[in-house]
C-alpha cells in the first residue's frame, strides 16, 4: 500500500505499462522550470519559440540543451539560420512567452529586441542570453534534444525569473545579489 499522499495518479496499471500520458504530464508539471526563448532569423524575419526544457550541459566546451516537439513549426525556421539565441525570460515578460509559445507567424510584432553579435534577436529585458550554433540533435520520442555550442553570452540584473509551473507562468523573488544562502 502506498504511503499517504503518494498514491499513483495513473491508477492500477499492469506491471511494465507506461504511465497514462495525462497523468505523466500532470506530474511533470509539478517541476518548476525557467522559461527561455529560442530566437533566430528566417530570411531576415525574426522567429522564435519558448522552451522550458533548457539546461546546461558542459562548461568546457560550453554546451547547453533544450527540447523541441517534432510538431514545432517555429524550430525549423530558427534552425535554418547558422546561429540562434537563447534569452532567459524575466518575470515581467509573460506576454513575450505567451506570444512566442503560440502558433502562427507574426510573433515578434511589437516585441522589443536588440541584435546579438551576429545580428540575431535578443529579447530586451531578458535576464541573460546566449548566442549558439547547433552541435547535435538527438531524436527522443516526440521531441528532439538540441545540444548547442555557446559562442557569446550576456547578462542583465533586471528582475526575478519567469517560472513555469503546473501549466502557468509565475514568478520567484530571487535574493539580492551577494545574499544567497548556501545549501
Amino acid at each position: 500500500m502506498a504511503a499517504k499522499g503518494i498514491e499513483p495518479l495513473n491508477g492500477r496499471r499492469p506491471a511494465g505499462a507506461p504511465p497514462d500520458p495525462v497523468a505523466f504530464r500532470g506530474v511533470l508539471g509539478r517541476f518548476a522550470t525557467g522559461v527561455a526563448a529560442v530566437t533566430g532569423l528566417d530570411d531576415g524575419v525574426p522567429v522564435g519559440l519558448v522552451v522550458n526544457s533548457f539546461t546546461s550541459v558542459s562548461l568546457t566546451p560550453p554546451l547547453v540543451s533544450f527540447c523541441v516537439a517534432h510538431t514545432s513549426l517555429s524550430w525549423p525556421r530558427v534552425r535554418r539560420g547558422a546561429r540562434h539565441c537563447v534569452s532567459f525570460l524575466a518575470e515581467h515578460q509573460r506576454e513575450h512567452a505567451r506570444r512566442l509559445a503560440g502558433a502562427g507567424g507574426a510573433k515578434f510584432g511589437g516585441l522589443p529586441w536588440s541584435p546579438s553579435p551576429a545580428g540575431l534577436p535578443l529579447l530586451d529585458g531578458a535576464l541573460g542570453w546566449l548566442e549558439c550554433t547547433v552541435d547535435a540533435e538527438h531524436v527522443a520520442g516526440d521531441h528532439v534534444i538540441v545540444v548547442a555550442r555557446v559562442h557569446h553570452v550576456g547578462a542583465h540584473d533586471v528582475s526575478g525569473p519567469l517560472i513555469y509551473y503546473r501549466g502557468r507562468y509565475g514568478r520567484f523573488a530571487a535574493p539580492a545579489a551577494g545574499r544567497d544562502t548556501p545549501l
